[in-house]
Protein backbone atom coordinates (compact mmCIF):
# COMPACT_ATOMS: atom_id res chain seq x y z
CA UNK A 1 0.00 0.00 0.00
CA UNK A 2 1.33 3.45 -0.88
CA UNK A 3 2.15 5.73 2.04
CA UNK A 4 -0.29 8.61 2.68
CA UNK A 5 0.63 12.21 3.47
CA UNK A 6 -0.08 11.64 7.16
CA UNK A 7 1.78 8.34 7.24
CA UNK A 8 5.15 8.72 5.48
CA UNK A 9 7.11 5.66 4.42
CA UNK A 10 9.42 4.11 7.00
CA UNK A 11 13.13 5.06 6.59
CA UNK A 12 15.38 2.52 4.84
CA UNK A 13 17.53 0.48 7.18
CA UNK A 14 21.05 1.92 7.67
CA UNK A 15 23.84 0.22 5.76
CA UNK A 16 26.28 -1.71 7.83
CA UNK A 17 29.85 -0.49 7.57
CA UNK A 18 32.28 -2.99 6.11
CA UNK A 19 34.90 -4.04 8.62
CA UNK A 20 38.25 -2.25 8.13
CA UNK A 21 40.74 -4.24 6.09
CA UNK A 22 43.68 -5.49 8.14
CA UNK A 23 46.91 -3.55 7.72
CA UNK A 24 49.19 -5.14 5.14
CA UNK A 25 52.33 -6.66 6.65
CA UNK A 26 54.17 -5.82 3.39
CA UNK A 27 55.64 -2.36 2.98
CA UNK A 28 54.63 -0.19 0.05
CA UNK A 29 56.62 -0.70 -3.13
CA UNK A 30 58.89 2.37 -2.78
CA UNK A 31 59.69 1.39 0.80
CA UNK A 32 60.43 -2.23 -0.22
CA UNK A 33 62.75 -0.99 -2.95
CA UNK A 34 64.51 1.30 -0.50
CA UNK A 35 64.98 -1.54 1.98
CA UNK A 36 66.26 -3.89 -0.71
CA UNK A 37 68.76 -1.30 -1.95
CA UNK A 38 69.96 -0.64 1.60
CA UNK A 39 70.50 -4.36 2.20
CA UNK A 40 72.26 -4.79 -1.14
CA UNK A 41 74.59 -1.91 -0.26
CA UNK A 42 75.31 -3.62 3.06
CA UNK A 43 76.28 -6.78 1.16
CA UNK A 44 78.58 -4.83 -1.18
CA UNK A 45 80.21 -2.81 1.62
CA UNK A 46 80.88 -5.92 3.68
CA UNK A 47 82.24 -7.75 0.64
CA UNK A 48 84.54 -4.84 -0.25
CA UNK A 49 85.96 -4.80 3.29
CA UNK A 50 86.61 -8.55 3.20
CA UNK A 51 88.14 -8.38 -0.28
CA UNK A 52 90.47 -5.65 0.99
CA UNK A 53 91.48 -7.63 4.07
CA UNK A 54 91.72 -11.17 2.67
CA UNK A 55 91.82 -10.81 -1.11
CA UNK A 56 89.15 -11.68 -3.65
CA UNK A 57 89.93 -15.37 -4.05
CA UNK A 58 90.32 -15.96 -0.31
CA UNK A 59 86.87 -14.53 0.41
CA UNK A 60 83.81 -16.75 -0.09
CA UNK A 61 80.10 -16.01 -0.14
CA UNK A 62 79.92 -17.95 3.13
CA UNK A 63 82.36 -15.44 4.66
CA UNK A 64 80.23 -12.51 3.50
CA UNK A 65 77.03 -14.11 4.78
CA UNK A 66 78.62 -14.89 8.15
CA UNK A 67 79.80 -11.31 8.53
CA UNK A 68 76.24 -10.08 7.87
CA UNK A 69 74.69 -12.77 10.14
CA UNK A 70 72.50 -14.11 7.34
CA UNK A 71 72.36 -17.39 5.46
CA UNK A 72 74.17 -17.85 2.17
CA UNK A 73 70.90 -18.32 0.21
CA UNK A 74 69.79 -14.89 1.48
CA UNK A 75 72.65 -13.29 -0.47
CA UNK A 76 71.26 -14.60 -3.75
CA UNK A 77 68.26 -12.33 -3.35
CA UNK A 78 70.60 -9.35 -3.74
CA UNK A 79 73.46 -10.64 -5.93
CA UNK A 80 73.99 -13.44 -8.42
CA UNK A 81 77.53 -14.50 -7.55
CA UNK A 82 80.89 -13.31 -6.26
CA UNK A 83 81.95 -11.94 -9.66
CA UNK A 84 78.90 -9.67 -9.71
CA UNK A 85 79.75 -8.45 -6.22
CA UNK A 86 83.29 -7.56 -7.24
CA UNK A 87 82.12 -5.80 -10.38
CA UNK A 88 79.61 -3.74 -8.39
CA UNK A 89 82.24 -2.82 -5.77
CA UNK A 90 84.81 -1.70 -8.33
CA UNK A 91 82.17 0.22 -10.29
CA UNK A 92 81.10 2.04 -7.14
CA UNK A 93 84.69 3.07 -6.48
CA UNK A 94 85.09 4.34 -10.04
CA UNK A 95 81.80 6.22 -10.09
CA UNK A 96 82.60 7.87 -6.75
CA UNK A 97 85.95 9.01 -8.15
CA UNK A 98 84.61 10.29 -11.46
CA UNK A 99 81.70 12.10 -9.80
CA UNK A 100 84.05 13.69 -7.26
CA UNK A 101 86.52 14.82 -9.94
CA UNK A 102 83.73 16.30 -12.04
CA UNK A 103 82.35 18.19 -9.03
CA UNK A 104 85.83 19.50 -8.19
CA UNK A 105 86.36 20.79 -11.71
CA UNK A 106 82.89 22.32 -11.85
CA UNK A 107 83.67 24.31 -8.68
CA UNK A 108 86.03 26.42 -10.78
CA UNK A 109 89.34 28.04 -9.95
CA UNK A 110 92.63 27.93 -11.80
CA UNK A 111 94.26 24.71 -12.95
CA UNK A 112 96.24 24.22 -9.72
CA UNK A 113 93.14 24.75 -7.56
CA UNK A 114 91.23 22.17 -9.59
CA UNK A 115 94.17 19.76 -9.64
CA UNK A 116 94.54 19.97 -5.87
CA UNK A 117 90.78 19.41 -5.41
CA UNK A 118 90.82 16.38 -7.72
CA UNK A 119 93.83 14.94 -5.90
CA UNK A 120 91.99 15.42 -2.60
CA UNK A 121 88.95 13.56 -3.93
CA UNK A 122 91.07 10.71 -5.27
CA UNK A 123 93.06 10.36 -2.05
CA UNK A 124 89.91 10.39 0.08
CA UNK A 125 88.18 7.70 -1.98
CA UNK A 126 91.07 5.22 -2.09
CA UNK A 127 90.94 5.15 1.73
CA UNK A 128 87.26 4.11 1.68
CA UNK A 129 86.09 0.48 1.21
CA UNK A 130 84.98 0.75 -2.44
CA UNK A 131 87.92 2.89 -3.53
CA UNK A 132 90.34 0.64 -1.67
CA UNK A 133 88.76 -2.38 -3.36
CA UNK A 134 89.32 -0.70 -6.72
CA UNK A 135 93.03 -0.39 -5.93
CA UNK A 136 93.72 -3.60 -3.97
CA UNK A 137 91.72 -6.02 -6.11
CA UNK A 138 91.74 -4.24 -9.44
CA UNK A 139 89.98 -5.07 -12.68
CA UNK A 140 92.14 -8.09 -13.53
CA UNK A 141 89.72 -10.30 -11.62
CA UNK A 142 86.67 -8.97 -13.49
CA UNK A 143 85.58 -10.99 -16.55
CA UNK A 144 84.99 -9.45 -19.96
CA UNK A 145 83.20 -7.40 -21.20
CA UNK A 146 83.01 -5.66 -17.82
CA UNK A 147 86.82 -5.47 -17.62
CA UNK A 148 87.00 -3.31 -20.75
CA UNK A 149 84.28 -1.02 -19.40
CA UNK A 150 86.14 -0.54 -16.12
CA UNK A 151 89.40 0.21 -17.92
CA UNK A 152 87.60 2.79 -20.05
CA UNK A 153 86.33 4.48 -16.88
CA UNK A 154 89.84 4.43 -15.41
CA UNK A 155 91.15 6.14 -18.53
CA UNK A 156 88.68 8.98 -17.88
CA UNK A 157 90.35 9.60 -14.52
CA UNK A 158 93.77 9.63 -16.19
CA UNK A 159 92.59 12.05 -18.88
CA UNK A 160 91.14 14.40 -16.27
CA UNK A 161 94.54 14.63 -14.54
CA UNK A 162 96.34 15.07 -17.86
CA UNK A 163 94.10 17.94 -18.91
CA UNK A 164 94.59 19.76 -15.62
CA UNK A 165 98.37 19.32 -15.72
CA UNK A 166 98.51 20.56 -19.32
CA UNK A 167 96.33 23.53 -18.38
CA UNK A 168 98.57 24.34 -15.41
CA UNK A 169 101.67 24.30 -17.62
CA UNK A 170 99.95 26.57 -20.11
CA UNK A 171 98.93 28.98 -17.34
CA UNK A 172 102.48 29.00 -15.98
CA UNK A 173 101.40 27.71 -12.54
CA UNK A 174 103.13 24.32 -13.08
CA UNK A 175 106.66 23.62 -14.22
CA UNK A 176 106.98 22.52 -17.86
CA UNK A 177 106.49 18.75 -17.97
CA UNK A 178 105.01 15.87 -19.94
CA UNK A 179 101.32 15.87 -18.86
CA UNK A 180 100.97 12.15 -19.54
CA UNK A 181 103.92 11.13 -17.37
CA UNK A 182 103.02 13.62 -14.65
CA UNK A 183 99.42 12.35 -14.53
CA UNK A 184 100.75 8.78 -14.23
CA UNK A 185 102.97 9.79 -11.30
CA UNK A 186 100.16 11.64 -9.50
CA UNK A 187 97.54 8.90 -9.93
CA UNK A 188 100.06 6.16 -9.18
CA UNK A 189 101.24 7.77 -5.96
CA UNK A 190 97.73 8.49 -4.73
CA UNK A 191 96.49 5.02 -5.73
CA UNK A 192 99.20 3.42 -3.63
CA UNK A 193 97.65 4.97 -0.53
CA UNK A 194 94.84 2.45 -0.97
CA UNK A 195 97.36 -0.39 -0.53
CA UNK A 196 99.27 0.76 2.53
CA UNK A 197 96.70 2.83 4.42
CA UNK A 198 95.41 1.26 7.64
CA UNK A 199 92.38 2.90 9.35
CA UNK A 200 93.78 2.03 12.79
CA UNK A 201 97.21 3.49 11.95
CA UNK A 202 98.92 6.59 13.30
CA UNK A 203 97.64 8.99 10.64
CA UNK A 204 94.01 9.78 9.92
CA UNK A 205 92.70 10.01 6.36
CA UNK A 206 92.78 13.83 6.27
CA UNK A 207 96.42 13.98 7.35
CA UNK A 208 97.42 11.23 4.92
CA UNK A 209 95.76 13.00 2.00
CA UNK A 210 97.21 16.40 2.93
CA UNK A 211 100.80 15.18 3.35
CA UNK A 212 100.76 13.15 0.13
CA UNK A 213 99.29 16.01 -1.91
CA UNK A 214 101.77 18.55 -0.52
CA UNK A 215 104.67 16.22 -1.29
CA UNK A 216 103.49 15.66 -4.86
CA UNK A 217 102.86 19.35 -5.54
CA UNK A 218 105.86 20.72 -3.67
CA UNK A 219 108.44 18.00 -4.21
CA UNK A 220 111.05 16.83 -1.72
CA UNK A 221 114.12 18.84 -2.75
CA UNK A 222 114.93 21.79 -0.54
CA UNK A 223 115.15 24.88 -2.65
CA UNK A 224 117.64 27.57 -1.68
CA UNK A 225 116.16 30.97 -0.92
CA UNK A 226 116.41 33.46 -3.77
CA UNK A 227 119.68 35.37 -3.80
CA UNK A 228 119.47 38.92 -2.57
CA UNK A 229 120.32 41.54 -5.09
CA UNK A 230 123.01 43.95 -3.99
CA UNK A 231 121.79 47.39 -3.17
CA UNK A 232 122.71 50.05 -5.67
CA UNK A 233 125.06 52.71 -4.43
CA UNK A 234 123.42 56.01 -3.80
Amino acid sequence: MAASRNHPAAPAPARRKSPAAPASPWAALPERQRQREAKRNAVLTTAAQLFNERGFHATSLDDIAAQLHVSKPTLYYYVKNKDEILLACVKKGLHMTLDGIEASRAAGGNAVDQLRACMQVYADIVMQPFGMCLIRVGDEEVPEPARSELRRMKSEIDLAFRRLVAQGVEEGSLNPCDPKMTAFVIAGALSWIGRWYQPEGRYGPEEVAQQCIETLLGGVLRRPPPARRPKKAA
